[in-house]
């Protein structure tokens, strides 16, 4: 830093001060003008900040929806029953609208049987993507998304009728004698480690019945009240425990009418799942 002596630092001050004596000699409008032209800079900036984080907002993409979806395909779920067929198809149809819309949606399919872990029947993915562009102007955003919608509903279409299908689907062979749900559990912990959200829908009575003596078989032996399911649960979730299945969205779609007798829909067999999902990572489940 530079040090001045006695006579150039007097000189540097009278030179100040009168500089803001002829600052001071502007009329009281040039200074109201000054006033008004500092703060109308300082809006624009700010709004040019606010408009900023707003397109960087708009242009960060949403987190991909991870959909898994397990069909039941055991003797016990008859999808060729008029009330079991359209209520699965409309509820497959919401999945499709609501689930996947954006590039990098997934959906896959498993059938629940004997061996469900391994029956990956369909997997599918978004790959329609929205051109950006920022400096489009209105007609041409327009014109964009018109674009965008179009290649997703298309690619959409294709896959419902996909997903239709496989619901269709008849299993003829011996793994239609078991229901294991619980191999559905390694299936979901491996969606969760992708980073999505994981949205989980069942397609079942949801009667876990498999032979051996650490397994349940809700067909032999159900619980027959809301304490007798949540014992069960517990002491099962310790053999279950090493599935890190996170907080995916868990729904259950019932094959069962309004009218359904409690034995036909065991309400203690839901509480047992209810429990089970509490259990391992804080999930609720929605029955539909």
């Amino acid at each position: 830093m530079a040090l001045y002596g006695y006579g150039e630092l007097s000189n540097f001050v009278r030179k100040s001060n009168a500089m803001n004596t002829l600052i001071n000699q502007k009329s009281p409008m040039q200074r109201l003008f000054k006033i008004k032209y500092a703060v109308l800079s300082g809006l624009v900036f700010l709004l040019a900040a606010c408009g900023g984080e707003k397109e960087k907002a708009e242009a960060t993409p949403d987190t991909p929806v991870y959909t898994l979806v397990f069909l039941d395909k055991t003797q016990s779920v008859n999808v060729n029953r008029a009330y079991v067929n359209e209520k699965y198809r409309q509820t497959l149809t919401d999945i499709m609208e609501t689930n996947m819309k954006n590039k990098g949606d997934k959906l896959e399919v498993y059938y629940i049987h004997e061996n469900t872990s391994k029956a990956r029947a369909l997997s599918l993915m978004i790959r329609s993507e929205k051109e950006i562009n920022d400096g489009a102007n209105a007609t041409d955003r327009e014109a964009i998304e018109t674009a965008f919608q179009l290649s997703l509903q298309r690619e959409k279409g294709i896959f419902l009728r996909q997903l239709l299908l496989k619901l269709n689907q008849q299993n003829t062979g011996s793994s239609n004698q078991s229901t294991d749900i619980w191999a559905s559990l390694p299936v979901i912990a491996k969606a969760g480690e992708s980073g999505a959200q994981v949205s989980v829908y069942y397609f079942s009575d949801m009667i876990e019945s498999v032979k051996g003596a650490d397994r349940r078989d809700f067909h032999k032996q159900p619980p027959v009240s809301d304490a007798e399911a949540e014992e069960e649960a517990k002491s099962d979730v310790k053999k279950l425990a090493k599935y890190a299945i996170g907080s995916p969205q868990i729904t259950i779609v019932s094959p069962f009418e309004a009218t359904a007798s409690s034995k036909e829909n065991n309400p203690h067999v839901t509480h047992y799942w209810q429990t089970l999902f509490q259990e391992l990572g804080g999930v609720s489940v929605d029955e539909l």
